[in-house]
């Protein structure tokens, strides 16, 4: 009985199996873009960057995000 315990759970821990999450939390958006919580909330309020509202929650698609990191790279020419 425990190897095929171990089967199922092998097969759930396994990379394949695992859920790339889509929509991050503002405190999470923060911890990926490198920003303070409060910045980020400016950054959504200023209508810099889209988010999902669900209910009260409000979601940061990780899209998103990496098209507004796209945006504002810069490049210097010395």
């Amino acid at each position: 009985m425990t190897n095929q315990q171990d089967i199922k759970a092998q097969r759930f821990d396994s990379p394949q199996r695992q859920l790339i999450k889509r929509l991050y939390s503002i405190k999470e958006s923060a911890f990926y873009l490198g920003r303070t919580v409060c910045a980020v909330r400016e950054m959504l309020w200023a209508g810099k960057m889209p988010y999902v509202k669900d209910g009260k929650r409000i979601l940061v698609d990780i899209q998103d995000m990496n098209e507004w990191i796209n945006k504002n790279k810069t490049r210097s020419i010395y």
